[in-house]
């Protein structure tokens, strides 16, 4: 039976993921070094994972020799896969690749392919060059309102995900908003607010950089509604968006999960990474992640398109219940009366009946 190694139980995607894994015939371990989680993740209390703790925490000096001791006790004649949840996690072994890569498979790309595709204006400047839609930018004051403000890189700087961008509706917000700003970044970004649905388009590439899996989904609803994480998706399929999607990444010589945002036709940046509504990914039934599996142990695979269920509604409960009440807040009944229903009739993104006990520890731990 072939191991999986997951990074950063803390995060609810390594719940998802392990549950995927499990019930695809993987044996499934979790880490998770106790300095950055305060109580038990959820997905040890899981039946598809054993959870492995981990001593300090991921920015320690010693947290690659600690991680790579918990691979070398995996080994059982075969390397195991390692998939990394966390940002941190995953820069930690880009940076270390020829040391992680004696013990364990994984398809992750190079330290300065991360740093490229987490830069904004290194994405909105390839995305024009290979001819694609991304939002108008502005080197000066603006002429035209509303606009957004944000930072290079807001990950990098440790913001989180609501508190990367603002929006400035005329140029008193504007000033203000670009004065805090530049506590971040010297000179942070400020382009056009594009109109239209928010969409991802979520892609796994092989080492070659070709592209063997992928899903889109759309935004429903978003806390807060000014433009803050997916509380509320549904998937779908667009061939034209996963071209463009798989060629930006291709440009870079990206390998790995990544996702790329769009708003409306536009292209807004990219998360090398696995991304916050990564649930959607097993709760379509894709086989992404048991690809990446193969993909990492060397079996070369061919795209499959559309190899997911369409229209599969997903919310992340308290979240969407949030951006519900910002809704209404806001003035928005139908949208808002239309989130508080969802909450009887959209199934919750952990919810499962098979692993209940995970999802009452999920439930407890974010209460």
């Amino acid at each position: 039976m072939k191991t999986v190694i997951l990074t950063d139980g803390k995060y609810r995607s390594a719940l998802a993921a392990a549950r995927d894994l499990g019930r695809r015939g993987f044996r499934v371990i979790v880490t998770q070094t106790r300095g950055d989680c305060d109580q038990t993740p959820p997905v040890f209390s899981s039946q598809f994972a054993q959870g492995q703790w981990i001593e300090g925490c991921v920015a320690d000096p010693d947290y690659p020799e600690r991680l790579l001791a918990c691979i070398r006790r995996e080994e059982s004649g075969e390397k195991p896969v390692l998939l990394c949840v966390g940002a941190g996690s995953l820069r930690m072994v880009a940076a270390r690749r020829e040391s992680f890569a004696r013990y364990a498979d994984f398809l992750i790309a190079r330290p300065e392919e991360l740093d490229a595709l987490n830069d904004k204006q290194t994405v909105h400047d390839r995305a024009r060059t290979l001819g694609l839609t991304v939002p108008r930018q502005y080197a000066g004051t603006p002429d035209r309102y509303p606009v957004v403000v944000k930072p290079h890189c807001g990950e990098k700087l440790g913001l989180k995900a609501a508190d990367r961008y603002a929006v400035a509706e005329n140029e008193t917000e504007y000033n203000k908003i670009y004065r805090a700003m530049c506590r971040y970044d010297p000179e942070p970004i400020v382009q056009e607010r594009v109109q239209g649905p928010g969409r991802g388009v979520s892609l796994l590439l092989d080492r070659e950089s070709r592209l063997i899996g992928a899903i889109c989904h759309r935004r429903l609803r978003e806390y807060p509604m000014s433009g803050g994480p997916s509380t509320c998706c549904v998937t779908e399929f667009d061939a034209q968006r996963i071209h463009q999607a798989a060629e930006l990444l291709r440009s870079f010589g990206f390998t790995g999960l990544a996702m790329v945002e769009f708003k409306g036709d536009a292209i807004l940046e990219v998360n090398p990474r696995i991304w916050g509504s990564f649930p959607l990914v097993p709760f379509a039934g894709s086989p992404m992640l048991e690809r990446y599996v193969l993909a990492a142990g060397g079996q070369r695979l061919e795209y499959a398109a559309q190899d997911y269920q369409l229209g599969r509604k997903m919310r992340f409960c308290f979240n969407d219940l949030a951006a519900s009440a910002d809704l209404l807040r806001h003035g928005k009944l139908r949208a808002g009366c239309g989130g508080l229903l969802d909450f009887f009739r959209v199934r919750e993104a952990l919810k499962d009946r098979e692993d209940k006990k995970a999802y009452r520890a999920y439930l407890k731990s974010y209460l």
